[in-house]
């Protein structure tokens, strides 16, 4: 039914221009306190979310899916199927965190503007994951070979951020949608308030804050490569998909400013989101010869994100007692 779709969309539309004009009109810096109570409150929203996804396809209002099994979960299937899709993208999504940090620093962003690059940033996220979500499903569909593909990526990447550096990867400088921008548009060396972009001289100039939030677009694009097909081996329901992935970007703002300052705590969470990758990974690669059902996957991922967190408070660091 398209009008969920929409209705969706337009629930997405009216929380973010409540964000940016009447609870973010004037630039503020965000504090723990204030980020941690908007993290919980989004979180509220999606596991309520989840309470209208238990009922609408227990009633079978929800029979929207473009593969012939989508009009067949249970309430209780797909409401699981949201939920474990909700917490990869959540968890994955901590990883970014980081990289929105580098980002800010290398540009030296005030607080006082970092929301503004998130809100817009996430804004165009929401557009091209949905672009992404609808052409991955296409393939999947069309071209079932294509789930192996997605399995062995995830796999390949699970491998690849295990033995990464840290720092690897992470000078915005090397980004080539940056050079790209500089070379279309002159730019200033300084701020200039919140204002992406000025006139001088009757000429345009870009400011660090444009070419900051280009960055984080384009970073994005990359997390969206890795996160959405882990979703996939979730759910091919193109509706699950994307309500479980747009929910889990829309409290990626708050979440950033109530972690970006204790992210490094928690040194074994990379750990814990390696295995989750390849877990789902290996789920989507025996997926037709084996299915791990959603409630075994939400306890697994559950299971193994707590070790990781548990792991880093109980172990100390080398040197010390």
């Amino acid at each position: 039914m398209i009008a969920f779709w929409l209705g969706f969309l337009a629930f997405v539309v009216l929380m973010l221009a409540v964000d940016l004009c009447v609870l973010n009109k004037k630039d503020h810096e965000i504090g723990v306190k204030e980020a941690l109570s908007w993290t919980g409150l989004w979180i509220f929203i999606a596991l309520l979310f989840d309470v209208f996804i238990y009922f609408a396809y227990n009633h079978h209002l929800l029979g929207i899916g473009l593969h012939s099994g989508a009009a067949d979960v249970s309430g209780m299937e797909a409401a699981m199927q949201y939920l474990t899709g909700y917490v990869v993208e959540k968890s994955l999504s901590m990883d970014n965190i980081f990289v929105m940090a580098a980002i800010f620093s290398y540009f030296k962003v005030p607080r006082l503007y970092q929301h503004r690059v998130l809100f817009w940033g996430i804004l165009g996220a929401l557009f091209l994951r949905g672009i992404f979500i609808i052409g991955g499903t296409e393939l999947i569909l069309h071209f079932h070979w294509v789930m192996y593909l997605f399995g062995a990526f995830l796999v390949f990447t699970a491998l690849k951020m295990q033995f990464s550096k840290d720092d690897e990867n992470m000078d915005p400088s090397k980004n080539l949608i940056l050079r790209i921008a500089k070379n279309l548009f002159p730019v200033t060396e300084e701020h200039h308030g919140h204002d992406f972009f000025i006139v001088k001289d009757g000429k345009r100039f870009a400011t660090p804050l444009f070419l900051a939030l280009l960055v984080i677009e384009s970073s994005d694009v990359l997390f969206a490569v890795d996160s959405i097909p882990a979703v996939f081996a979730v759910t091919l329901d193109p509706f699950l998909v994307f309500t479980s992935n747009i929910m889990a970007i829309l409290g990626l703002r708050s979440l950033y400013f109530a972690l970006a300052a204790m992210l490094g705590k928690f040194r074994y969470l990379k750990n814990a989101l390696v295995v989750v990758l390849a877990f789902v990974g290996i789920k989507m690669l025996i997926a037709d010869y084996y299915e791990v059902s959603s409630l075994v996957s939400l306890v697994v991922i559950f299971a193994l994100l707590a070790a990781g967190i548990i792991a880093s408070i109980l172990i100390p660091r080398k040197g010390n007692k």
